[in-house]
């Protein structure tokens, strides 16, 4: 008869400790999550994601902008690597550490085949519960993003026009998706 398999509670420090062998490695409340190396279109559209928010975030001295790979520990047992996000400036400036980053302005996840269901479930459940004020899924395929604060119980579906407000003294953020997805997967 065999043995019941030992289930492990995975910590960010043991997640840490794993091989660099090119996946990623996430602890979702003491689980430990593993996706292989994203295709060349996701990659893209984090790209110019990117390149969009780090724009936008320097101009108005909001933190940092940044991409995957990351080590963001919200707790022992929640180690998350958002595709992309921005992590505001501390009383002792810009992050200069991962562990410098317990917060977080915005947090964004392109869809993978791999990643739907964790980025739509479980890791947006993590977002909101620590308080990212926006969770944005990107899905190209269906050309459209959803947009999660921490109180919604639905995402805001938006196709066109992508805004983002972090701060009332400060113009917010337009990204025009159709031109995004366009430029990018066409």
């Amino acid at each position: 008869m065999g043995m019941p398999a030992q289930q492990t509670e995975w910590t960010a420090d043991m997640a840490r400790a794993l091989p660099d062998d090119g996946k990623r490695y996430e602890v979702l409340d003491g689980e430990l999550f593993v996706t292989p190396s994203p295709r060349l279109s996701h990659q893209l559209v984090v790209g110019s994601i990117f390149v969009a928010l780090d724009a936008y975030v320097r101009a108005h001295s909001l933190g940092l902008a940044l991409m995957s790979p990351a080590d963001i520990e919200f707790s022992p047992r929640r180690l998350v690597q958002p595709d992309v996000f921005v992590a505001p400036s501390t009383a002792k400036g810009p992050p200069r550490d991962w562990r410098d980053i317990s917060s977080l302005l915005v947090a964004i996840e392109v869809l993978s085949p791999s990643t739907a269901r964790a980025d739509r479930q479980r890791k947006r459940r993590i977002y909101q519960s620590e308080g990212v004020p926006e969770y944005w899924i990107v899905d190209s395929d269906a050309r459209v993003v959803e947009r999660w604060r921490p109180e919604d119980e639905r995402p805001e579906i938006i196709a066109d026009v992508l805004e983002w407000h972090p701060r009332p003294d400060v113009e917010a953020l337009s990204i025009q998706l159709e031109t995004l997805f366009s430029d990018l997967l066409d």
